[in-house]
């Protein structure tokens, strides 16, 4: 479960938190981390506040998009701290850790964190099939970037350790990956302009809509197909 949950780090601006952030990792058994576009890294302040998980910080991947972070994840989890004007489907971190364990035996996953000021952008939220939220204090709920990687690693490590495994689902074809499903989103949208039913000077949020219903109902990768064969004959019948 452990080896198969990555956590990327999204723009972040302290390389002293990147540190951190693995020494978090390193204590709960994680080691595949990704850093999307960081200000300052390679830097010396990371191998500083690693204090001993030098290893996971030397063979960080470092990529420039969110999208090549998690290309090949079947579920994906954004970190969020408030509400969004659409709604997304929301857990904790404990039944997070539990979604996760159900998945990771067979399947790439990854959990993701936005920047130390802003966290993940909408649109990054919206690549996203979950998305949990810490139940800190109301009034002071800032958590430094290394805390909450922190809280959520410890969910996944006692998740991992629960000797009482979740039923195994079992199915004919694997989930679609979110490189897959980015491509049908957009192959989608290609679509309901070419059929004028996705007006570009007046989206209403159509595309943010239909991404939370596709990621929320998980297609696998035949029914991606379907979904894919569908479009393109439509294309053809124009």
């Amino acid at each position: 479960m452990l080896e198969r949950t990555r956590i990327v780090l999204v723009n972040t601006s302290h390389p002293g938190n990147i540190g951190s952030a693995a020494r978090a990792m390193k204590t709960m058994g994680l080691s595949e981390l990704y850093l999307v576009a960081p200000l300052e890294f390679p830097h010396p302040k990371a191998l500083e506040m690693a204090s001993g998980a030098d290893d996971i910080v030397n063979q960080a991947i470092i990529v420039e998009t969110l999208d090549e972070a998690i290309h090949d994840c079947s579920l994906v989890i954004g970190t969020s701290a408030r509400s969004r004007t659409i709604p997304w489907p929301l857990v904790a971190p404990r039944e997070a850790a539990a979604k996760i364990k159900q998945e990771a035996a067979n399947a790439q996953t990854a959990i993701v964190f936005g920047r130390e000021q802003s966290g993940l952008s909408n649109e990054e939220l919206q690549r996203c099939h979950l998305h949990v939220q810490i139940p800190a204090n109301p009034e002071y709920s800032s958590l430094n970037l290394s805390a909450a990687v922190q809280v959520i690693a410890y969910e996944l490590r006692v998740a991992s350790l629960d000797e009482s495994s979740l039923p195994q689902e079992e199915w004919d074809y694997r989930l679609a990956t979110a490189d897959e499903m980015e491509k049908f989103f957009n192959h989608l949208q290609e679509v309901m302009i070419e059929i004028d039913f996705l007006k570009m000077n007046a989206p209403r949020k159509l595309m943010t809509r239909l991404r939370r219903l596709f990621l929320r109902t998980r297609p696998d990768v035949m029914e991606m197909n379907i979904l894919r064969g569908l479009l393109s004959a439509v294309q053809e019948k124009k």
